[in-house]
């Protein structure tokens, strides 16, 4: 384990950086590297054994810290609390988080259970998508373009983890679906048999791909076109949609009652 670095000064070239990583939203891809901030997002890396480059905490906080975490990564970086303050977007700021690679794009899996994101912009919407995804056993998110950068500090937050355990592919174009090899199944406010009922006969496919579209205007039509089978969820309450995150939980968690 290497010894820890003290940073005190606010223009430190180093800290400077990690401050534009940890709050522009696409600094990500110019520098290869991801910022995790908090306890919760920490104890992911460690339960998944994810490689760690630089682990920063707050001077308050170091000597509490578990083990495990001390020894995380190549790099400890100590900073005055208020230094580390600096580096949050959060109300009230955590004392600890991680700097590790970005992984590199995968290529599209044919054949895996799929969450495919067209225009879907609220970080909290695309950081939520995320959670699902992995609890129900989508272990692939495909990113279309003009939806939410997937490893931008809100998405990253709002996943609590999830990018973990995902296949992450981003920038994609609508043509790009054609290397899928399961269903694609498309959600709709006013087409389509309902959910339930679809359920209900048995006949929602496992694996496939969701298609979930922008908060606004939904699922685009050249998506819609590709896609096998359009469901609705039902609204008895006579609201017009739900909220896209909350339709990718009933649609997934649908999904996984099948296995």
């Amino acid at each position: 384990m290497s010894v820890p670095q003290h940073i005190t000064s606010r223009e430190n070239a180093w800290l400077k950086d990690l401050r534009r990583l940890s709050q522009d939203s696409r600094a990500y891809r110019k520098r290869g590297e991801v910022w995790l901030e908090g306890e919760h997002l920490v104890d992911a890396l460690v339960r998944k054994a994810h490689p760690v480059q630089t682990l920063v905490c707050a001077a308050s906080a170091w000597a509490e810290l578990p083990a495990a975490w001390r020894s995380l990564g190549a790099q400890q970086v100590i900073l005055p609390d208020a230094l580390f303050a600096g580096l949050s977007a959060l109300d009230a700021p955590a004392r600890v988080g991680a700097v590790v690679r970005l992984p590199e794009t995968p290529t599209i899996d044919p054949h895996q259970a799929t969450v495919v994101l067209d225009r879907v912009q609220d970080a909290g919407n695309v950081g939520a998508i995320l959670r699902s995804a992995a609890a129900f056993g989508f272990s692939q998110v495909l990113a279309l373009q003009g939806t939410a950068a997937l490893w931008s500090p809100k998405v990253v937050r709002a996943g609590m983890g999830a990018h973990l355990s995902l296949r992450l592919c981003e920038g994609l174009a609508v043509a790009d679906l054609a290397a899928l090899r399961v269903p694609l199944l498309a959600t709709s406010s006013h087409q389509g048999p309902f959910l339930h009922e679809v359920v209900a006969q048995g006949a929602l496919p496992h694996p496939a791909a969701w298609g979930l579209g922008h908060e606004g205007q939904g699922v685009a039509p050249e998506l819609l076109a590709r896609a096998q089978q359009t469901v609705r969820i039902i609204q008895p309450g006579g609201e017009e949609s739900l909220n896209v995150a909350a339709a990718a939980a009933i649609c997934l968690h649908a999904s996984a009652s099948r296995l």
